[in-house]
């Protein structure tokens, strides 16, 4: 079987001498430095009894050192469970009596949190060729399949952990589509904010960076300011979330200016979130590239559908197909119909199932191998698709179906608007169009022109009944807006009249 670190020697055959990783404590790997930190982090990992089938749990920020632990577990046959430090004790908790990992390492030279864990877990500091981390061991037993690479937990979870697992070629296949489909070469740079402990940072930035042997320089945290002086000193490749890219055009208007001045940059995507022609045109004219657009989830290792438009192209699907992967609309479900239903994907992609949990494998993925999104969207007759929302985030307004993206389109349309977030919330018996705005306090809109501005865009029953206006949204490491926290978030504000 070949595994995800078979990549890694393809690129240590090639050109060990190439750059390969670099990151805000100073590391600056050639891929020999990389091996021969994936070589430390093997022998302690052997040197504390860890196993063939054993989970290593990392609470991590992007730094090389994760980059490290990922190959030299799958060196090892173990799995690697990326965990976002940020999350709470409780969270963290929670994910580690799931896990059940046979060890616990901390990125604790990049990150506060990952600090404020070891203490707390009693953990002693370890060092190596890959740098210094915290680790604390744990009793646990082999009992992941052995083609299962990385063991990742779904954002926003609720209830019962989600532990999403991705075999090495579900990996493999993830990165090796990104770095087809964005052309990467030795002579790109890409900018790692997106975090590892996420499939978007993991497969389609890390493992496509080392398909392709294109250097990644990685930050733990974002920040528009750093982002910005990036793009001015040779970064070519940017993957982000639409509410990076907002912030970023939002510093940059702070500074006074309107575009991306010098730099390199050829490659800019943004994921996780629907696009609208405004923001759109607004971003290309600022970036001075297309904007591209995808689709993919945790289960689907990232990559379904992408785009590879040209600037300009009014386009805003999330494209067709990967390579390999099949699509297709069941419209049998509620919010249904005329051609709109729940996408259903099939292919290498595909998850090999949720960790300790075949209840709810079974009810996502279906005995012909589709994958059941939970997403609603359309295929237009190019064979690109539309995503229109989650089916559970359908509001259903006076009987009427209201997609939130269609909303939030519009409001995002606003120039004082960095982004928005649209739910349903009922009251009396019937489901409101609740909208939440992220803006800046120095460019705050008035509320009632927002919404006149909206009832010039929307049909009566898609306008909202509330719009509140922040500084900020809860938002989850990756930059997406958790919108199942936005009404206990807002409470007090919506229950002013």
């Amino acid at each position: 079987m070949e595994r995800l670190h078979h990549y890694l020697d393809t690129q240590l055959a090639r050109a060990p001498d190439a750059p390969a990783f670099s990151d805000t404590l100073g590391h600056d790997w050639r891929y020999r430095d990389l091996e021969a930190a994936v070589a430390d982090v093997v022998d302690l990992l052997r040197g504390h009894g860890v196993q063939r089938g054993d989970r290593v749990m990392i609470l991590a920020e992007n730094c090389c050192a994760v980059v490290a632990v990922i190959f030299a577990t799958s060196r090892m046959g173990a799995t690697a469970v990326p965990i976002n430090a940020r999350q709470t004790a409780a969270e963290v908790a929670r994910l580690t009596d799931h896990v059940a990992p046979a060890v616990v390492l901390m990125t604790s030279d990049v990150s506060p949190d990952a600090i404020a864990h070891a203490e707390r877990l009693g953990a002693g500091p370890v060092s190596g060729r890959f740098g210094r981390l915290h680790m604390v061991l744990r009793a646990s037993a082999p009992d992941v399949a052995d083609d299962v690479a990385v063991q990742l937990y779904t954002t926003g979870t609720t209830g019962t952990p989600k532990g999403v697992m991705l075999t090495h070629g579900n990996i493999r296949f993830g990165g090796r589509s990104s770095a087809r489909l964005r052309d990467m070469g030795p002579g790109d740079l890409i900018y790692g904010v997106l975090p590892m402990t996420h499939v978007f940072g993991l497969a389609s930035i890390m493992t496509a960076a080392v398909y392709a042997g294109v250097p990644v320089r990685f930050e733990p945290r974002f920040s528009a300011e750093r982002l910005y002086t990036a793009l001015t000193e040779g970064v070519t490749l940017l993957s982000a979330v639409p509410q990076m890219h907002a912030l970023l055009m939002q510093y940059a208007k702070e500074q006074g200016h309107d575009r991306l001045r010098g730099g390199r940059l050829r490659y800019v995507s943004s994921g996780a979130a629907p696009l609208d022609p405004a923001w759109k045109r607004k971003a290309e004219a600022f970036y001075g590239v297309a904007i591209q657009n995808g689709y993919g989830m945790t289960e689907t290792s990232a990559g379904t559908c992408a785009t590879s438009n040209a600037i300009g192209d009014p386009d805003i699907s999330v494209g067709p197909a990967l390579p390999g992967v099949e699509i297709r609309i069941d419209d049998s479900v509620p919010g249904g119909g005329d051609g709109t239903g729940e996408v259903l994907t099939r292919g290498p992609h595909i998850m090999k199932g949720y960790y300790r949990n075949p209840q709810e494998t079974a009810r996502v993925l279906d005995a012909d191998g589709w994958m059941h999104t939970g997403d609603l969207g359309r295929i237009d007759d190019r064979g690109h698709l539309h995503i229109l929302g989650r089916s559970k985030e359908l509001i259903i307004h006076g009987g009427f179906n209201v997609y939130p993206p269609e909303v939030e389109a519009a409001l995002n349309d606003h120039p004082q608007v960095i982004q928005s977030a649209v739910v349903g919330m009922m009251v009396d018996g019937d489901e409101k169009v609740v909208a939440f705005c992220q803006v800046s306090d120095a460019d705050r809109p008035d509320a009632e022109a927002l919404r006149a501005f909206a009832a010039e865009r929307l049909a009566g029953y898609k306008r909202p009944s509330r719009i509140i206006l922040a500084q900020d949204l809860p938002a989850a490491p990756t930059g997406k807006v958790l919108k199942h926290k936005l009404l206990d978030h807002f409470a007090a504000e919506l229950s002013r009249p």
